[in-house]
C-alpha cells in the first residue's frame, strides 16, 4: 500500500477491503454445470498437488518458497499443476500484485516477498488455517474461492476468509472454540482485538447473545480505550443492533479527535439505522469533504499524459468526463476496469470520455497494464513527483476514486463505480429539455 493513500476496499462489517477480491470473468454460457464441477474438482487436486510440494520444498530449504514457481520442476514436475481449468485470464492470478516473475501461475500466493511480514502477523492470531494458495476462479460456478493452508488443507470460503472464520476451521463451532483459547493466552494483547470482534460475530450468528454480551464487557474491562478500540467496541455494539449505544461509543472517541473519518463515518452510518437522515448526511460530508464540490464546477489541472501531451480538464468541456483516480497496483481499480472499458465502449461516441489519473510509481508496469489490457484513453503519470500532484489537488485520500464531470465541467458524483456509473452517464449525456 502506497504511503498517502488508502485503498477504498470497505474494510468493515460488511466487506473487508484488504482482502476483497476482484469480480470473477464473465460466466461462459456454453459450459456446462458438470464442466463447472469438474473444474473445482481438478483446481482441489491441483492445490492438494502443490501442497505436497510445499512441504517438500520446505524440508528441503527449511523455508516456504518465494513464490509458486520455485517448485518448478524440481517440486512440481507438471507445470500445468499451477493452472487452473477454470482460468480464463491466461494462466494469471485475479490480483495483480500476485502475479509471479518467473512464470505463469494461476494461483495467487499469499506468502510472495511483499505478502510475508502481513501473513505471519496473520498466522500468530488465527494460526495454520489461513490460506496460503488461492484460487478464485470459481464465482461464476458457486465457489467464492479455493484455498489451501498453511497447514495444507484444501477448503472453500468467502473471498474475504478474515470474516467467515467458519469456512477456515470448519464450523461455527470450531471458530469460537479456537478464538476462545487464543484470548485466553492474549487477554491484553491488542494485536487480538479483532478476534472479539469475530467472536461477537460468531456468537450472534448461532443466537447466543449471551455469550455475545460477554465478550463485549469482556473486551471493555480489558483492552485501553484508543482510537482502534472505540471503533472496534462500535464495531461490536452494530453487530448486535444496538444503535443507541454505538453513538455513546461514538461521542466519547469524537472528545478524542472530532475530525477522525472513520469515527465521523460510523456517525453517519448509525445515524442513518436510526432514521436520522439529516444528521447522517451532515457527517457523511464532515467525513468527506469532497461532497461540497457536488453540482460545482471542477477546477481545472494542467498536466502531461503518458505520451508526453498536455492535457487539461478544460480540454474535455462539453464532453461528459470520468477523471478516474486509480493504480495498477490497487486491487479494486483493476476490477472495476472491465466495468471501465464496458461504459467506454458504449458511449465513448456520444460524447463520453475517461482521464486516468494514474498513483503508479512504476511506469513500466503501468504501461505494461495498459497495453495489455488495451485501456484506450490517456493517462496522466507523474514520473518525477510522489504524490501525484493531480490527486493533492482534488484532496485524493484512497483510490478508486472516480470523479464523473458532467458537459459544463461540473461534478456530478465521486463515487462513480460499477451499475451506477451507466447509469450516471447516459443520464449525464441526455439532451436537456428546452423551454418554448
Amino acid at each position: 500500500m502506497k504511503p498517502i493513500l488508502t485503498i477504498a476496499i470497505v474494510f468493515s462489517l460488511l466487506m473487508p477491503a484488504a482482502y476483497a477480491d476482484t469480480p470473477a470473468e464473465k460466466p461462459n454460457e456454453v459450459i456446462t454445470a458438470a464442466q463447472h464441477e469438474k473444474h473445482i474438482e481438478l483446481c482441489t487436486q491441483n492445490l492438494a498437488a502443490i501442497g505436497a510440494a510445499i512441504q517438500t520444498y520446505q524440508k528441503v530449504h527449511n523455508d516456504l518458497p518465494e513464490w509458486l514457481s520455485d517448485l518448478h520442476p524440481k517440486h512440481l514436475a507438471d507445470a500445468n499443476l499451477l493452472i487452473c481449468p477454470a482460468d480464463t485470464r491466461d494462466g494469471q492470478p485475479v490480483f495483480t500484485s500476485n502475479t509471479d516473475p518467473k512464470m505463469s501461475v494461476s494461483y495467487g500466493y499469499q506468502f510472495h516477498p511483499k505478502y510475508r511480514t502481513l501473513k505471519n502477523e496473520q498466522r500468530s492470531v488465527y494460526g495454520d488455517a489461513i490460506p496460503l494458495v488461492r484460487c478464485r476462479h470459481h464465482e461464476n460456478q458457486g465457489v467464492e474461492c479455493l484455498n489451501l493452508s498453511f497447514s495444507y488443507k484444501v477448503y472453500t470460503s468467502s473471498r474475504a476468509w478474515e470474516y467467515t472464520p467458519e469456512d477456515m476451521y470448519g464450523s461455527h463451532a470450531a471458530a469460537i472454540s479456537a478464538f476462545e483459547k487464543t484470548l485466553e493466552k492474549h487477554p491484553h494483547d491488542t494485536r487480538f482485538s479483532e478476534i472479539y470482534l469475530q467472536l461477537v460475530r460468531l456468537y450472534v450468528q448461532i443466537e447466543n447473545e449471551e455469550s455475545a454480551n460477554a465478550i463485549i464487557e469482556k473486551f471493555k474491562s480489558t483492552m485501553p480505550f484508543d482510537m482502534a478500540n472505540y471503533i472496534t467496541i462500535s464495531d461490536m455494539l452494530e453487530t448486535m443492533g444496538r444503535y443507541e449505544e454505538i453513538l455513546e461509543v461514538l461521542k466519547e472517541a469524537e472528545h478524542h479527535d472530532a475530525d477522525d473519518r472513520s469515527i465521523l463515518r460510523r456517525f453517519a452510518r448509525t445515524h442513518k439505522r436510526l432514521g436520522n437522515l439529516e444528521i447522517a448526511k451532515e457527517y457523511e460530508r464532515k467525513a468527506d469533504p469532497t461532497y461540497e464540490l457536488i453540482g460545482k464546477v471542477v477546477p481545472d489541472f494542467s498536466a502531461t499524459d503518458l505520451d508526453g501531451n498536455p492535457i487539461s480538464l478544460q480540454d474535455y468541456r462539453g464532453k461528459v468526463v470520468l477523471l478516474d483516480f486509480w493504480a495498477v497496483w490497487c486491487a479494486p481499480c483493476i476490477a472495476e476496469m472491465p466495468n471501465l472499458k464496458k461504459v467506454y465502449n458504449t458511449y465513448k461516441d456520444q460524447g463520453f470520455d475517461i482521464i486516468g489519473i494514474s498513483l503508479d510509481t512504476d511506469e513500466t508496469k503501468l504501461r505494461d497494464y495498459l497495453k495489455d489490457n488495451d485501456i484506450p484513453w490517456r493517462q496522466v503519470f507523474s514520473t518525477e513527483e510522489y504524490p501525484n500532484p493531480i490527486a493533492v489537488q482534488y484532496r485524493i485520500r484512497a483510490i478508486p476514486a472516480p470523479w464523473l464531470i458532467d458537459r459544463e465541467g461540473k461534478l456530478i458524483t465521486h463515487k462513480a463505480k460499477g451499475a451506477a456509473l451507466e447509469k450516471h452517464v447516459a443520464a449525464a449525456l441526455k439532451p436537456k429539455p428546452t423551454n418554448k
